[in-house]
């Protein structure tokens, strides 16, 4: 094997994460900043959230969006003033 193709077999089994999300996910994220945007003071429970926004309030869904609001903690731009609540960092 050529060292100058090893490059090109690990790009081809680079795992999928890389590529951008699909819609529906960013079209998910955005409505979740939207919302705190609009509520800066407000805290919200992933479920609360779901309610507010419409959303499918079934457990998984619901479980999604608290990974989705961990993550945006993580980023700083939500803070946790308290188990399982959510309120834009200011």
């Amino acid at each position: 094997m050529a060292a100058g193709s090893r490059p090109e077999v690990i790009a081809e089994l680079a795992p999928a994460g890389d590529e951008p999300e699909p819609p529906e996910t960013s079209t998910a994220y955005q409505a979740i900043v939207n919302a705190f945007n609009q509520h800066p003071e407000q805290e919200f429970r992933a479920r609360e959230l779901h309610e507010f926004l419409g959303m499918p309030t079934d457990e998984a869904s619901v479980n999604v969006t608290r990974a989705r609001l961990g993550r945006l903690t993580r980023q700083g731009f939500l803070t946790q003033p308290g188990r399982g609540r959510y309120q834009k960092r200011t």
